[in-house]
Formats: C-alpha cells, sequence, structure tokens
C-alpha cells in the first residue's frame, strides 16, 4: 500500500518503463456529484501496488504524469468512469488508452461484457466479487477488500495480451482505435454547463417549455457542482420536466408542483429555480428557439429496421463482433429511414462489413434465408 508521494514517485517511475500499464480505481458517488477517490490500482508486466489518495499528505502528481506519459499504454476496463476521475483531479485523459471492453465485444465477447466474466473465459480465474460495493473510503481497509483491489488490474494484465493478440491477428486493431477516439475525447468528461440539458429526454412541445428546461437544467448542474451533490439532490429530472410546463414565477406556484418535495419552496434552492425561471420568461418570442417537428418515416420504415435487426444479428455472429459496436437500434431506424443517414455504421469498417449490405438488403439486391440453423445471406441476380 503506497502512501506517501515519494513512494508513488518511485512506483511510477518504475512503471513508466514499461510498454503498458492495468489501472482501475475504487471510488464512492453516492452523495457527491464528483466522485470521492478512494483507492488507485495499478499493475506492470510483473509489478504492481496499490495507491492510497486518501492518506495525509499525499500528492498523486506523479500518478498522473504516468497517465500523460504517451510511451506507456494506459489499458482499463470500462474506462469511462475511471477517466473521468483522472480528468477531474488531473486536468488530463489518459493517453494512449485500450479499454478491454471495447476491445472484447470487438473480439466476438458480446456487449459490455463485465470484467469478471471476461477474466473467466480468458483467463479461467475466478474473481470474488462480494468486497465490490463495500465502503472504500473507510480504513482501514480489509485483506479481503484489498485482495479484490488487486485482482482487478493483475488479471487485466493477461486479459489485455489476450485481446491485444487477438486484434492483431484479425486486423482490428484500428477499429478499437476508432473507439478510443472518444473516450480520450475531453469534451466526453467535461460537458458545459449550459448544455447539461442535453442529458434530459425531449418531453417538452413549445418553444418557451425548451427554454425554461435549458435555464434550469444548467441551474441545477452549477448548484449540484458548486455544491458537490448529486444532480437529483438539488432537483430531480421529473420536476424539471413540470416546471418547463407549469413555469411557476413564486414559492407559491412551486409549492404546486407534485414533483418537488413538499416544503421545497422554503428551501435555499428556490429562489435560485425562480430566478432561471424567469430568466427563459424574459426571452422575447421571436428569439425562442424552435423545436423541430419530428420527421414522419416512410412508410415501411419499421418493418426495414426489424430485418435489418436480423441481418445485424447474423453478421455479428459471422464474424465474430457484438452487436452494439457495429450498430445501434437507432442507427437501424435511421438507415430504414435513409439510405444516406448520418450514423457511424455507413462509415469505415463498420460500412465494410454491415452497412453495405444493409443497404442491399433495403434495395431487394440480397435477401435472408435460414438454413442449417443460421441466417443466411443470399446473393440474388
Amino acid at each position: 500500500m503506497i502512501e506517501t508521494t515519494q513512494e508513488l514517485a518511485t512506483a511510477c517511475k518504475d512503471f513508466a518503463q514499461h510498454d503498458y500499464v492495468t489501472v482501475d480505481t475504487e471510488f464512492l458517488r453516492e452523495t457527491t456529484f464528483w466522485p470521492i477517490l478512494c483507492l488507485i490500482q495499478i499493475a506492470g508486466p510483473d509489478d504492481e501496488c496499490i495507491v492510497d489518495p486518501m492518506a495525509d499528505g499525499i500528492d498523486l502528481q506523479p500518478f498522473f504524469e504516468l497517465m500523460a506519459d504517451t510511451s506507456v499504454v494506459k489499458v482499463f476496463h470500462a474506462a469511462r468512469q475511471d477517466v473521468e476521475i483522472v480528468y477531474h483531479l488531473g486536468g488530463l485523459v489518459p493517453k494512449p488508452l485500450f479499454d478491454t471492453q471495447v476491445a472484447a465485444m470487438v473480439c466476438g465477447y458480446g456487449d459490455s461484457v463485465a470484467y469478471n466474466a471476461l477474466v473467466s473465459r480468458i483467463t479461467g480465474g475466478v474473481i470474488d466479487k462480494s468486497s465490490r460495493f463495500t465502503d472504500w473510503a473507510r480504513r482501514p481497509l480489509t485483506t479481503k477488500q484489498l485482495d479484490y483491489a488487486l485482482a482487478d488490474v493483475t488479471h487485466l494484465r493477461d486479459v489485455y495480451q489476450s485481446l491485444k493478440a487477438d486484434l492483431e491477428k484479425k486486423n482490428r486493431k484500428h477499429w478499437v482505435d476508432e473507439e478510443m477516439d472518444v473516450l480520450t475525447n475531453p469534451e466526453t468528461y467535461d460537458l458545459p454547463v449550459e448544455k447539461a440539458w442535453s442529458r434530459l429526454k425531449m418531453r417538452v412541445r413549445k418553444p418557451r417549455e425548451l427554454a425554461v428546461m435549458k435555464f434550469v437544467a444548467q441551474w441545477r448542474e452549477e448548484q449540484a457542482r458548486d455544491r458537490d451533490v448529486p444532480r437529483g439532490r438539488v432537483v430531480k429530472d421529473d420536476a424539471i420536466y413540470e416546471i418547463a410546463q407549469q413555469q411557476p414565477r413564486d414559492e407559491k406556484a412551486l409549492s404546486r408542483l407534485r414533483a418537488l418535495p413538499r416544503g421545497f419552496e422554503n428551501s435555499r434552492f428556490a429562489e435560485g429555480l425562480i430566478d432561471a425561471v424567469d430568466a427563459a420568461m424574459d426571452i422575447p418570442e421571436e428569439d425562442l428557439e424552435r423545436i423541430p417537428r419530428a420527421t414522419r418515416s416512410p412508410e415501411g420504415t419499421g418493418a426495414a429496421a426489424e430485418l435489418l435487426k436480423v441481418l445485424l444479428k447474423a453478421v455479428a455472429e459471422q464474424n465474430g463482433v457484438a452487436t452494439k459496436i457495429i450498430a445501434t437500434m437507432d442507427d437501424l431506424e435511421k438507415i430504414a429511414a435513409d439510405d444516406d443517414a448520418d450514423v457511424a455504421t455507413l462509415r469505415g469498417w463498420r460500412h465494410e462489413m454491415f452497412g453495405k449490405q444493409a443497404l442491399e438488403l433495403k434495395r431487394g439486391e440480397i435477401a435472408l434465408g435460414f438454413e442449417d440453423r443460421r441466417i443466411q445471406v443470399i446473393e440474388l441476380e
């Protein structure tokens, strides 16, 4: 267990000599906006350590320097939340990055495969998950907790080497690299507060309602960040939808909203919320953003999407790739409605593997059949 800056600096200097390190974190975020970093696990090809970021006086700068070292590949499993922590605390995104969950989808291990399942299938190892949801902020940590935490990076070495070899054999490394572009984009972890409304579902029908939803969502985001509390502790999503429709301008109007907890109108949040509504209501009618009308899909789009779904399953099985990384149901619906849909499925390797056949199926140039208990693609003359 590393508990001092000097120990951390020495360990990170050693790790920087390797071409890769595996990394994982343990954190808590049930009662805060920003995750509380409780533990960092790092492993090289033949050494490993656990870092206690809660130790008195420890400076994590050597760890952040290791994360920024472009000569060392940083290997995570389901990297997004771990990278978010590094970005928030260190102001950087680890590069180069390798996410074994993404690589596993490319190599045919299914959609969003869990770490313990992947370890079992690749190494035959078994991870005791009983410590997964323990209180990682409480000290001292038990031996069982530490063993569990360390297993998250020691098994990951074998998983990484296996997936890396499989990707090189199948010439699919560039597929994973494309996905890493999203995970290494700082905008993935730092959505501007004025765009906080984009996290919400579009449950408004009028321009004024949209304006209120945007202003209230921004106000909530600012409050949650400043007070370091979950967004739902300020107001829940359902409350924002109701506020957008009812547009309360005073405490009495707030008290009538069913989605707000009783007494909210007397809380410290009430005044700021009303100010946000007022700001939205003060926008001149001619300056309001219009809500685009939903375009009506061509007749037969639903049936075509279902047919494409069958093709997707067949292509994924044939190539040993998870369907989720090739196309989502939303992608299929867009392709069903428009041959020139702006979706990743119609670009790059996805187009070569599936998109091209999807368009051919729409045009009646190929058909689907069932033979030997498998869906077959049939070429038509």
